[in-house]
């Protein structure tokens, strides 16, 4: 019983504590907060050299493929299927994040659909969270004499 335990929570090869996934679901809903406000604000339009934009163009889509890489990588890495599912929604927003600024969105769709795929990151996010939490509580403490 006590190795079935240990085995599923060395399952996990990325987000394999608790403290490692509440990190990773902060920051997670602070990116969704910051899609939900450039879906609300803006209305994005192409990429373009020209113009009185072009640095911030510039430095958003350095951000965002860096970003898409890293969460690629992670995917890559991730053993667990809830990990890999969490870091493929992330990895997605991410990638539709930089095609918003290559192409533009005015319709918003881009921007709505990060905002649902960062929804359902969370939610991915806190079940395993909460996984991690349940196994802490359920795991005996013994305190030195």
């Amino acid at each position: 019983m006590i190795e079935s335990k240990k085995q599923v929570m060395h399952s996990f090869s990325i987000l394999n504590s608790r403290k490692r996934a509440i990190i990773a679901l902060i920051h997670t809903v602070i990116f969704l907060g910051v899609a939900a406000l450039q879906t609300a604000l803006s209305h994005a339009k192409a990429f373009s050299l020209h113009g009185d934009k072009a640095v911030g163009g510039i430095v958003l889509l350095t951000i965002y493929t860096i970003v898409t890489t890293v969460l690629l990588i992670l995917l890559k890495m991730a053993s667990h299927a809830s990990e890999r599912l969490y870091f493929a929604l992330c990895a997605t927003s991410a990638a539709l994040g930089l095609l918003r600024v290559l192409l533009g969105d005015p319709a918003l769709h881009a921007g709505l659909l990060r905002v649902l795929l960062l929804s359902a990151a969370v939610v991915v996010g806190t079940v395993i969270w909460r996984t991690h939490h349940a196994r802490e509580m359920a795991t005996p403490r013994f305190e030195a004499d």
